[in-house]
């Protein structure tokens, strides 16, 4: 007799990375969190520029650097107060399935655990970026008539300019990650949360304080590889030159190396995120 084989129409589940970007992209905007922070970075960012250019007086003639200062720090004025959104939002987003349990499904889903953690990375970080590009692209667009009636006109070809822009939206968008990747490792909101305003609010305060008691060069230099003060000279305006602050020996570092500063910090929070997701149980 014959040997009868039964093949099954069921067809096999195939995991693709495409399919986590989605997966993680549904879950990012099925929270009202989620929508509410990025509104909240929009009308920020918006309304903060739009203030600062009505109620600029500014005295005398601006030359040109002057005057792509000012325009700069109208559409970038928010960030200080960004950062706290978008880091909030960062921790959120995996602390979030960890306080419910949906982790496991998550984890359960991609075994390997990494792609996870990557598309969350990626569909974090680059949503910021455009939304944050997005909102100040309008507040340049809404204050340069009313910058020009105070004497302030903006010159939108000028390289370092539409660098200073890109690196604010590139700033918010890491700093962002920098927090996934704390919650990633504290694996609660709350901590998640504490531990990421605590690196990128306190921490640079209390080093303030310190240079300002002790005078300590040490301590400013420190200061400057922080992810705050770092990630700021990303949107900065310069033309070449870096004005020294503090001391003669003060660090000041240039847009390209803050850049770098905080993709370090980024790194290796990432990598020990990583280390911890690939170990712990979920």
């Amino acid at each position: 007799m014959s040997a009868i084989s039964v093949h099954s129409s069921v067809p096999t589940a195939r995991l693709s990375f495409a399919g986590i970007l989605r997966s993680e992209w549904i879950k990012l905007f099925s929270l009202r969190s989620t929508v509410w922070c990025y509104v909240i970075i929009v009308a920020v960012t918006i309304g903060l520029g739009v203030l600062l250019a009505f109620t600029l007086q500014p005295g005398g003639t601006l030359d040109h650097a002057g005057q792509q200062n000012i325009a700069l720090q109208a559409a970038t004025l928010s960030v200080g107060f960004s950062q706290l959104v978008s880091s909030v939002l960062g921790a959120l987003v995996i602390t979030g399935e960890y306080g419910t349990g949906m982790i496991r499904s998550t984890l359960t889903a991609v075994p390997k655990r990494l792609p996870a953690l990557i598309a969350k990375i990626l569909v974090l970080g680059l949503t910021t970026f455009v939304v944050s590009l997005v909102a100040m692209i309008i507040t340049v667009l809404v204050t340069a008539p009313v910058l020009s009636g105070v004497g302030v006109h903006p010159d939108f070809g000028d390289s370092a300019y539409l660098l200073a822009i890109l690196g604010a939206a590139g700033y918010l968008a890491l700093i962002g990650i920098l927090s996934l990747a704390i919650g990633a490792i504290v694996r609660n909101s709350a901590g998640g949360i504490a531990a990421a305003l605590g690196l990128i609010l306190v921490v640079p305060i209390v080093l303030r304080i310190l240079v300002g008691v002790t005078r300590a060069e040490w301590a400013q230099n420190v200061g400057a590889f922080l992810p705050d003060s770092a990630g700021g000279r990303m949107y900065a305006y310069t033309t070449g030159v870096v004005a020294q602050a503090g001391s003669p020996g003060a660090i000041v570092l240039d847009p390209w190396q803050g850049a770098l500063v905080l993709v370090a910090w980024v790194v290796v929070l990432l990598v020990i995120a990583s280390v911890l997701l690939k170990r712990r149980d979920a």
